[in-house]
């Protein structure tokens, strides 16, 4: 019996000692419990069955409230909370962001075989995000990565992804993305609009981007953190190889998935280190 729940952020990260108020259909509160370290919230109150509200809060997050229906075994399984950063129904105050590449990834998933997935990032790149004053969607981003700079934690996989098959690093040392335009898809969602030049090919690439939130760092400046996901074909970049098994099954999947966690540091420079 009791009350179970986890508190996540929106990128998927424990919200440490939130609070949890429970209310009956009248409004009075009935029960009052704290996450742990991990953000999960178990607590053997027993409650009469019947319809309930949950509150979350959290310092620095904006409130969530749900609905719960108490069984007979006086059992509420609330399940996965989300909460997001206080204010982040809006996007970051307007003017020049830079990309914090030291706390910041640019990542890519592709499938193996047909069974498994390699996972793979970039570690040279930066950018900048200039937040439009008066109309959001005049906001625009621009992004330059290193080609060379690929990662999958294999030499000799690596060196295959810089030759002419797939990134050819010597011909084209730069993938570049321009935006076009933002539009809104949700409370705290966005579309990035954009252009992605990649392996000597522009093409048109949305991005899913969330905003989590803007918040004072160490160094006496702020920060605003974005997670922003899109899915390309290598086809669609003149990356045509690939290797076929026996099975019919191919060794690399032709679909990337992009996955880009983003710090920006307010102004037009990164802080002197």
């Amino acid at each position: 019996m009791g009350l179970t729940a986890r508190i996540r952020t929106r990128d998927g990260w424990a919200v440490s000692h939130a609070v949890v108020t429970v209310t009956d259909v009248t409004g009075a509160q009935v029960l009052r419990a704290e996450a742990d370290a991990e953000g999960a919230v178990r607590d053997t109150t027993e409650l009469a069955p019947g319809p309930y509200t949950v509150i979350v809060t959290a310092v620095g997050y904006a409130p969530a409230a749900s609905s719960a229906i108490v069984t007979a075994s006086g059992r509420a399984e609330v399940g996965t909370v989300t909460l997001a950063r206080q204010g982040g129904s809006l996007l970051p105050p307007p003017g020049p962001w830079t990309i914090d590449p030291a706390h910041s990834s640019v990542a890519a998933v592709a499938q193996h075989l047909g069974i498994s997935s390699v996972h793979g990032r970039f570690t040279e790149f930066g950018g900048t995000v200039e937040i439009a004053p008066d109309d959001i969607a005049k906001s625009r981003v621009t992004a330059v990565i290193r080609a060379a700079s690929v990662d999958t934690g294999n030499g000799m996989r690596d060196t295959h992804l810089r030759s002419p098959d797939f990134l050819d690093v010597e011909r084209h040392p730069e993938i570049t993305y321009t935006s076009t335009g933002l539009t809104q898809a949700g409370p705290d969602r966005w579309t990035v609009h954009g252009d992605l030049a990649m392996h000597g090919v522009v093409r048109p690439v949305d991005l899913d981007l969330a905003y989590l939130g803007t918040g004072a760092d160490p160094w006496g400046g702020t920060r605003a953190a974005f997670r922003a996901t899109a899915e390309l074909r290598r086809e669609d970049f003149a990356m045509n190889y690939n290797q076929v098994l026996q099975a019919g099954i191919a060794a690399i999947g032709t679909t990337l998935r992009v996955e880009l966690d983003i710090q920006a540091v307010q102004g037009e420079s990164l802080p002197a280190a």
